[in-house]
C-alpha cells in the first residue's frame, strides 16, 4: 500500500528520512512523504490532486505548486527506480492540476498584493519597457514586484531604501540600480511610475515634494501599499499625478477571490473524474496481474 506522512510546520523533523522509492514533496507551505508500491487509496490520490490544483494553498489557485510538484517528482525518479503506483499518483496529479487550471478560471486574476499591483500598474502603463520604476523598501512585498517586474519586461527599475546596502543587494539580483532614500527628489523627478512600500511611522512624500518639478505630459503613477500611509493623499490632487492606495490593491485582490472560490466546485468535479481514473487503472492492473 502507498504510504504517507503530511507534516505540520511543528511536526517536520529537522531532516526528513526519505526511504528508498519515495517522493518528498517540499514547499514553504507544506512537507509530505509519499513512499511504497501497490494499493493506492482515494483519500490519498484526492489530497494530492487537490494540492496540485492549488485548492490546499495559502493563496487559492496559486501556480507555483504545479512546478514544485513537477521539481519533487522528478527528482525523486531520477535518484531511485519508483514503483508503478508512485509514478502514477504523481504523473496522475501534475495532469489534473493542468485540467483544472485550464478547463476552469482557479488561476485567473491575481490575487497577491504584489502581483495584483503589477497587474495595475501593466493596466494603467501601455509601454513598461520605456518607464523608469522606482521601488522605494526592501522587503518581502517589494521584492516579490520587482521580481514580477522583471518577468513583464520592465528593465528601468530603481530600487531605494533607508538602508544603502540592502537596497544594493536585492538590486544587484535584478539588474536594477540601488539608491539611498535621501535621492527621493532624484526618484520622483525621473519616475514615471512610484510604488512605497515601507514601515515609515509617518507619510514620507509629500506634495511639497513636487514643488517646481513637471507635472504635465505622461502620467506618474503612485503606488502606496504602506500602512500607514508613506504618501500624502494631498499627492492624488497634482496634475498629472494618479495615486493608487492599498486599500484599491486589497479589493482588486477580494473580488479575483471571490471569482476564484466560485471555481471550486468545478475543480473539485475535475478531481473527482481523475480520482476515479486512478482507481480504474488499479483495477485493471490488479486484475490483469492475477
Amino acid at each position: 500500500m502507498i504510504q504517507t506522512i503530511l507534516y505540520n510546520r511543528e511536526s517536520k523533523p529537522v531532516n526528513v528520512d526519505v526511504p528508498e522509492g519515495g517522493v518528498l514533496f517540499e514547499t514553504c507551505s507544506r512537507t509530505e512523504l509519499y513512499w511504497g508500491e501497490g494499493e493506492l487509496l482515494a483519500q490519498t490520490a484526492r489530497h494530492l490532486f487537490r494540492v496540485a490544483s492549488g485548492l490546499e494553498s495559502p493563496l487559492l489557485g496559486e501556480m507555483a505548486i504545479q512546478g514544485q510538484l513537477k521539481r519533487c517528482y522528478y527528482e525523486a525518479k531520477d535518484r531511485w527506480k519508483l514503483s508503478a503506483s508512485i509514478h502514477r499518483l504523481f504523473q496522475s496529479a501534475i495532469h489534473t492540476g493542468h485540467r483544472v487550471r485550464t478547463e476552469t478560471g482557479i488561476a485567473k486574476g491575481a490575487v497577491s498584493y504584489p502581483q495584483v499591483t503589477v497587474d495595475m500598474l501593466c493596466h494603467e502603463t501601455q509601454d513598461l519597457k520605456g518607464c523608469v520604476v522606482s521601488i522605494i523598501g526592501v522587503n518581502e512585498m517589494t521584492e516579490s514586484i520587482l521580481n514580477f517586474l522583471s518577468a513583464r519586461g520592465a528593465t528601468n527599475i530603481i530600487l531605494a531604501n533607508r538602508n544603502y546596502d540592502k537596497a544594493r543587494l536585492m538590486a544587484e539580483r535584478y539588474q536594477a540600480e540601488a539608491v539611498q532614500l535621501e535621492a527621493k527628489p532624484y526618484l520622483l523627478r525621473v519616475s514615471d511610475i512610484v510604488i512605497s512600500a515601507t514601515s515609515a511611522p509617518h507619510s514620507i512624500i509629500h506634495r511639497s515634494d513636487f514643488q517646481g518639478m513637471r507635472t504635465t505630459g505622461k502620467k506618474r503613477l503612485l503606488f502606496d501599499l504602506a500602512i500607514p500611509h508613506d504618501i500624502d493623499e494631498d499627492v492624488q490632487h497634482l496634475p498629472g499625478v494618479k495615486l493608487i492606495q492599498l486599500s484599491e490593491i486589497e479589493q482588486l485582490a477580494q473580488q479575483n477571490i471571490n471569482a476564484r472560490e466560485r471555481e471550486v466546485a468545478r475543480c473539485e468535479a475535475i478531481i473527482e473524474e481523475e480520482v476515479s481514473d486512478l482507481l480504474r487503472w488499479q483495477t485493471n492492473r490488479l486484475k490483469y496481474a492475477v
